[in-house]
């Protein structure tokens, strides 16, 4: 391992002691710093962003035997977890969470060029093993609510851009989970689509990402957030709960799913694509399988990203394609006060700590 600059002993961390509320998250100014093995990278991170995946490893919402949305044990936890993170295997404490991760290699293990070191980088969510299974920044590996977090070299992507850390780490998770969905129900150049929860993380990278590719968007959020979405290039943007027309749109991008899939799966065409990377609403939904094989419709389920989404994305940020919208700030330590600002669902955008001031 090649070090330029010292790195200490111990770091600051955000620490997930179990399921449960925020009393699970611990603050801790003693953690040691972790060393990179073979083939990583050490990153000292900038700034991190806050998701879904992050209250919902919390409260245990990933586990089937929990029906409930994620708001309804936002604050407290599912009692009836079984223990299941987001990969499907069981969880492990404690952990440190984070998925989105911003920041610069400070130091290498073996087998990996010490030229990275000082390289500016956004670490991949999904960290493909070699025997083929995945692992989730911030869930099976610790992740991003720390000053300093390994990376396999090939997940952390170099890039060059005049954004903040702050900005930066805006992306990974929602924009690349929003590119993966458009990648995977192959939305085209003229073609209709619907996102669902446009005002969030990744709804609003959606937006974007499927104007990019040239595509009508059609988005649903609440009333009060129309201008923003619109702002970010949807050609309309409707009620969440309004009705939407028949037989109408190529593509449905969804986050929400709940009492209202049925109706999304009506407002496809024949032929029709739907992908699925969240059920904020409620995971458990009535699906009518005459639809679904009368109209030839496709169901996508998307998490693990597919080869090159990533970067891609990072292609995207350099060359300016999308933005970061950022909301709000927090310092990490203030990370009960971001997750319960992200439960009220009020905010546009990505809510953002701070890990290192200067960022």
């Amino acid at each position: 391992m090649t070090n330029p600059e010292p790195i200490p002993a111990t770091m600051r961390a955000m620490v997930l002691t179990g399921f449960g509320g925020f009393d699970k998250l611990e603050y801790r100014i003693d953690v040691p710093v972790p060393q990179p093995r073979p083939g990583e990278v050490l990153v000292k991170l900038g700034a991190a962003g806050v998701n879904n995946t992050d209250i919902n490893t919390r409260i245990g919402w990933y586990s089937p035997a929990v029906e409930g949305s994620t708001a309804a044990g936002g604050a407290s936890g599912f009692a009836e977890t079984a223990g299941e993170g987001w990969s499907g295997e069981q969880f492990t404490f404690p952990r440190i969470q984070g998925i989105d991760a911003a920041g610069r290699i400070v130091a290498v293990g073996e087998g990996v060029s010490p030229e990275r070191i000082g390289e500016r980088v956004l670490v991949e969510p999904a960290l493909r093993r070699d025997d083929g299974g995945v692992d989730f920044f911030g869930s099976e590996r610790d992740g991003a609510f720390a000053e300093y977090a390994v990376a396999p070299s090939v997940h952390a992507h170099a890039i060059v851009s005049d954004l903040s850390d702050v900005e930066l780490a805006s992306f990974p998770c929602a924009y690349s989970t929003a590119e993966n969905l458009l990648h995977r129900s192959r939305v085209a150049y003229g073609e209709r689509v619907l996102v669902t929860g446009a005002s969030g993380g990744v709804g609003s990278a959606a937006v974007q990402l499927a104007r990019r590719r040239g595509a009508f968007v059609t988005a649903l959020a609440g009333t009060s957030k129309h201008r923003a979405v619109e702002d970010l290039g949807a050609d309309e943007v409707l009620d969440r709960h309004a009705p939407l027309e028949a037989d109408y749109f190529d593509a449905v991008i969804d986050v929400v799913g709940g009492p209202g899939f049925g109706s999304l799966l009506g407002a496809l065409k024949p032929g029709g694509r739907y992908a699925v990377s969240g059920a904020i609403a409620g995971p458990v939904v009535d699906l009518d399988l005459r639809t679904l094989y009368l109209k030839d419709l496709t169901l996508l389920g998307c998490t693990a990203l597919d080869d090159g989404v990533f970067a891609n994305l990072v292609g995207h940020i350099e060359r300016g394609e999308v933005k970061p919208l950022v909301c709000a700030t927090f310092p990490l330590e203030r990370i009960e006060a971001a997750q319960r600002v992200f439960l009220e669902k009020r905010h546009v955008g990505k809510i953002v700590l701070t890990i290192d001031p200067t960022a």
